[in-house]
């Protein structure tokens, strides 16, 4: 009798766990298990795309889909995430949409306290987002700090600089400055201060961080471009250089133990530890008329690349294997700009 009952119990708990295991698995919603491409659009509004990691389902704008009679707004940016939802910036309309990430359903706009939004990060239940604020000025961007929970602007972090992408790592804000000075802005998220910035040079904008150390790719315009390694722990730099013949660096991604980058229309990698830059790309993107590379992302072992297009029309999305080979080519919408993975 009690072999026979911790028979019974074995089973069911074989039961139990083989059940709560293929719960996990379920999808959360037919935007779950794939990724949104950002269409940054024009004057008359953007879009979001979806594809499913298998790249055999595609729909061309979700949030139209999922939201009929809303508009997403003009110039979206960026998409960042917490939790279930996904907060699209429209940089043009001054607000952020707030949807449910998995069925792309509107649970709120946050539109004050912003002034040309850039890029957002998330930390402890607050969202730290990048504002351009007036063009004209290069000393008036801050940092909005939104509370989550309500969905409200909170306060603002004055940089008394340009501020564009963000990063979080390691409990600090790192912040790029393109135009107004050599500095990477470091910012501490609890005093809302800034810390002493670090020399990198003009003209920074993507940057990945892996193993304590900050990957950011800088396009000086009448020089070579650069990758700088910020190692966090110290703040040592060290740089790769980009020979100036092979063209204008772009987008950086890190995957992995390597180095994805962008020059012109052609996609390269370096091991984390390289200290040159590559010699043989391992794709040419074919892009389009007026195109040229306005998103990148490498991730589930694939390199995505979006063709900015002419910014008039419906462009295009790339996805290659690792070794270069095309597995998919999509129509998106108007100057697609960032690839967002929800898994």
């Amino acid at each position: 009798m009690k072999l026979t009952r911790l028979f019974l119990l074995a089973i069911s708990a074989s039961l139990f766990v083989s059940c709560s295991n293929d719960d996990d698995n379920d999808p959360k919603g037919v935007y779950d298990k794939g990724f949104f491409i950002l269409n940054e659009g024009n004057s008359g509004g953007g879009s979001v795309s979806f594809a499913s990691d298998d790249l055999a389902n595609f729909t061309a704008d979700v949030y139209k889909t999922a939201n009929a009679g809303d508009f997403a707004g003009v110039y979206l940016q960026n998409i960042f995430f917490d939790g279930d939802n996904a907060y699209i910036i429209a940089g043009g309309s001054k607000v952020i949409n707030v949807v449910n990430r998995y069925t792309f359903k509107l649970v709120a706009k946050i539109d004050s306290g912003l002034a040309n939004p850039r890029y957002g990060v998330v930390k402890d239940g607050k969202a730290y987002v990048t504002n351009a604020n007036s063009f004209s000025s290069i000393t008036d961007d801050y940092i909005a700090v939104i509370d989550l929970a309500t969905n409200k602007f909170e306060s603002k972090i004055e940089l008394n600089a340009t501020a564009n992408r963000i990063l979080l790592e390691n409990g600090k804000l790192y912040v790029t400055e393109p135009y107004s000075n050599d500095k990477l802005l470091v910012v501490n998220p609890t005093t809302k201060a800034l810390e002493a910035p670090l020399t990198i040079g003009y003209n920074a904008d993507t940057m990945e961080a892996k193993d304590g150390i900050l990957y950011i790719l800088r396009n000086p315009s009448a020089a070579s471009s650069e990758i700088i390694k910020v190692k966090l722990a110290d703040k040592s730099t060290s740089k790769i250089t980009i020979p100036q013949a092979q063209g204008s660096a772009g987008y950086l991604d890190v995957y992995n133990d390597k180095i994805y980058y962008t020059v012109n229309a052609s996609t390269y990698a370096i091991n984390t530890n390289a200290t040159a830059a590559a010699t043989t790309p391992i794709v040419t993107t074919t892009l389009s008329k007026d195109g040229y590379i306005y998103g990148f992302a490498v991730n589930n072992d694939k390199i995505y690349i979006a063709d900015g297009g002419d910014f008039g029309s419906n462009s295009k999305a790339y996805i290659y294997n690792l070794s270069g080979v095309s597995q998919k080519e999509l129509t998106v919408g108007v100057g697609p700009n960032g690839f967002y993975f929800n898994n």
